[in-house]
C-alpha cells in the first residue's frame, strides 16, 4: 500500500499493523470482451453527466496547507450508484479534493490520483502533489484526489457496528500463527469477520471490485469536464489505472502507474499471486542484507554475515521470543512486521539495522557493546485503547472487501495451513505472513462469489502508451510484476529503477522528468531505460 510517499517507519515494532496491510475458491468470471471497452466520450455525453459542484474545503481537510495556498483547493461529494447496472440499489457519495492548476491559462485538464491500498485514502493527495511531481505538472493540471468507494470519506464500508465486536474478531487474527490452536483461532476469526460483514455492510459489500472503482472514476472524469482521463496511481492504484486503460481505452489520455501489480495473475489466481508477492519481500530483504554488508560501518548490522545473522535471529524467535533491553518481547510476528515495514522505505534501513543488531546482541551478550542505541526494535507498541462500552465502530473494512472481490482463491479455507507450510519453504521470512494476511480470509469472504471483477483482457488499445514504473527491489509489488504489467498491457513503456522501496515517483529525478514530459506533452520515453534513485541506502542525504 502506498498511503504516503513510501511509508515512513518510526518505531518499527509499532508499524506491524501497517506492515500487515502492506503484505496484502470461486469460479473465474468469463473474461470481458469488446463490450467492456466503452466508446470515446463526446462533449454531449459529458454534458449529460451531472457536473461536480466544487465548494470550500473544511479546515480539517486542509490541515497543514499554508494560508496563502488555501485558495487553490476545493472539495466536493459526488453521487454515484452502488451498482452501475442497477440504480435500485441506491447510491453513495465519493469525496473529492481539487488543487487548481497554478497557471490557469495553461491548464491542460485534471490529473486524478490514487495512492493504492486497497483502502488507501486519496482525498488529500493533492496537498502533497509536489512530493511526487515536478513543478511544471502542478502548473498545468488540476490535481484531483478522491477516496474510492467504501474508503475514508466515501461511505466507508464497515463490517461492525461497535468497536467491541471489531476488537473481539480482530484479536483472533494473528499475523503469523504457528501452533494448531493459533491457526484454528485465526481461521475462525476470518469466518466471524465475514459473517459480520454480510450482516452489517449492506449492498456495497457486493460492489467493491476494481471494476466498480473504475466505473466511478470514468463518471468522475466526465463530471469534471474532461473528455479523456489523465491519471497517476501507485501500488494497488496501478490495477485501477490498467483496468481503466483496458475498459475505456478511447477515454484514456495518459496513465502513469508506479509500483505495479501483475493484473492477469492477481485477478485470475489469487493464491499464486500472493505467494509470488511474498517472494518480492524476500528479494528486497536479501538485497537489504547484501547492501548492509557492503556498507560496512555505515550499517549497524554489517559485522559478520548479515544474512546468516538475520536467519539465526528469525529461527530463534520463531520458538523462543527474546526480551530486548527496553523490556519488549520480540517474537516472530514483531520481527517480520518490523522488517516488512522497513522494506517499504530505504530511509528506514539504518534504523532497522540498528534494531536487528540490538536484537542479535541479546542472543550473543558479548556483542552488547556494539549496540549503541536502544531504538528501532526495542520501541514498544502503544497500549490498546480502553474502549467505551458499545462505542461506535469508526474503522473501515475495504482492504479485504476489494482484495477478496478481485482475487479468486480456488481453495477451501482448510487448505490454508498446507499453503502456509509451502510458503514457509519458498519464502521463509514473509511467506506465512502473506498467507494469513491475505489468502486465509478470501475463501470465506461473503462477497467473493457475488462480486463482478474485471479479469481481462488487459491489452491497452490507447492512443498513448501507458507509462509503467517499477523498482528492482520493490517489496510489495516486485519488479517481475512491473515487467508483466508492461507485457500484458502491450501498448506501454517500462521505466526501471535500480532502487529499493515501494514506488519511486518523487525520488528519482530522471523518472520524474520523463513523467512530467509524458503527462504534459504526451512525450513517450524510450522503452527499457534504467534510472537511478536520488539516494541509495546507507548514504547521507544530499545537502541543500
Amino acid at each position: 500500500m502506498r498511503g504516503s510517499k513510501r511509508a515512513r517507519t518510526g518505531a518499527l515494532v509499532a508499524a506491524i499493523a501497517t506492515a500487515l496491510t502492506g503484505l496484502a475458491g470461486t469460479a473465474v468470471a468469463a473474461p470481458a470482451g469488446p463490450a467492456a471497452q466503452a466508446r470515446p466520450a463526446k462533449p454531449a455525453e459529458i454534458a449529460r453527466t451531472a457536473p461536480v459542484k466544487w465548494e470550500d474545503c473544511t479546515k480539517e481537510q486542509l490541515r497543514g496547507v499554508p494560508e496563502d495556498q488555501v485558495k487553490l483547493y476545493s472539495c466536493s461529494l459526488y453521487r454515484v450508484p452502488i451498482d452501475h447496472d442497477d440504480a435500485s440499489l441506491g447510491s453513495i457519495d465519493i469525496a473529492l479534493m481539487k488543487r487548481a492548476a497554478k497557471i490557469p491559462g495553461q491548464r491542460i485538464g485534471s490529473l486524478f490520483l490514487n495512492p493504492g491500498g486497497p483502502g488507501g485514502s486519496g482525498l488529500r493527495m493533492p496537498i502533497s502533489g509536489d512530493r511526487f511531481f515536478r513543478p511544471q505538472v502542478m502548473d498545468r493540471f488540476d490535481l484531483v484526489g478522491f477516496d474510492p468507494r467504501g474508503v475514508g470519506a466515501s461511505n466507508p464500508l464497515r463490517c461492525f457496528t461497535t468497536a467491541e465486536d471489531a476488537q473481539d474478531v480482530q484479536s483472533q487474527l494473528l499475523p503469523v500463527p504457528l501452533s494448531r490452536k493459533e491457526i484454528s483461532s485465526t481461521l475462525a476469526g476470518y469466518r466471524d469477520y465475514g459473517q459480520f460483514c454480510r450482516r452489517n455492510a449492506g449492498a456495497l459489500l457486493d460492489h467493491m471490485s476494481t471494476r466498480d472503482v473504475v466505473r466511478d472514476l470514468d463518471q468522475l472524469r466526465a463530471a469534471v469536464g474532461d473528455q479523456q482521463l489523465t491519471y497517476t496511481g501507485f501500488s494497488y492504484g496501478t490495477l485501477v489505472g490498467s483496468t481503466y486503460a483496458a475498459m475505456f481505452p478511447k477515454q484514456t489520455r495518459a496513465i502513469v502507474i508506479d509500483g505495479n501489480v501483475d493484473p492477469q495473475l492477481r485477478t485470475n489466481d489469487g493464491v499464486t499471486y500472493d505467494l509470488a508477492r511474498a517472494q518480492g519481500f524476500e528479494i528486497a530483504l536479501d538485497g537489504f542484507l547484501k547492501r548492509c554488508a557492503q556498507a560496512g560501518g555505515k550499517c549497524a548490522f554489517s559485522a559478520g554475515d548479515p544474512r546468516a545473522k538475520f536467519d539465526e535471529l528469525r529461527e530463534h524467535v520463531r520458538t523462543d521470543p527474546i526480551t530486548l533491553p527496553g523490556g519488549q518481547k520480540l517474537d516472530l510476528a514483531r520481527l517480520i512486521g518490523a522488517a516488512s515495514s522497513a522494506m517499504y522505505s530505504p530511509d528506514s534501513f539504518g534504523e532497522l539495522a540498528e534494531g536487528l543488531q540490538q536484537a542479535y546482541s541479546v542472543l550473543h551478550p558479548s556483542l552488547q557493546a556494539q549496540s549503541a542505541r536502544n531504538a528501532a526494535l526495542s520501541a514498544g507498541r502503544g497500549g490498546l485503547l480502553d474502549l467505551v462500552p458499545d462505542s461506535p465502530y469508526a474503522g473501515n473494512d475495504s482492504y479485504l472487501a476489494v482484495n477478496c472481490a478481485d482475487k479468486p482463491m480456488r481453495i477451501k479455507q482448510e487448505q490454508v495451513p498446507g499453503i502456509a507450510g509451502k510458503a514457509d519453504r519458498e519464502s521463509p521470512t514473509f511467506g506465512r505472513y502473506q498467507v494469513f494476511s491475505d489468502i486465509a480470509a478470501c475463501p470465506v469472504w461473503p462477497a467473493a462469489k457475488t462480486s463482478d471483477p474485471y479479469r481481462g483482457p488487459w491489452r491497452a488499445n490507447t492512443a498513448t502508451p501507458v507509462l509503467v514504473v517499477s523498482n528492482f527491489y520493490d517489496p510489495a509489488t516486485r519488479y517481475r510484476f512491473g515487467q508483466r504489467m508492461a507485457e500484458e498491457l502491450g501498448n506501454s513503456r517500462l521505466l526501471s529503477v535500480d532502487s529499493f522501496g515501494h514506488c519511486i515517483l518523487g525520488s528519482a529525478r530522471g523518472v520524474d522528468d520523463a513523467t512530467a514530459a509524458y503527462l504534459i506533452d504526451l512525450k513517450v520515453p524510450a522503452d527499457g531505460q534504467v534510472f537511478q534513485p536520488d539516494r541509495q541506502p546507507f548514504t547521507p542525504p544530499a545537502k541543500g
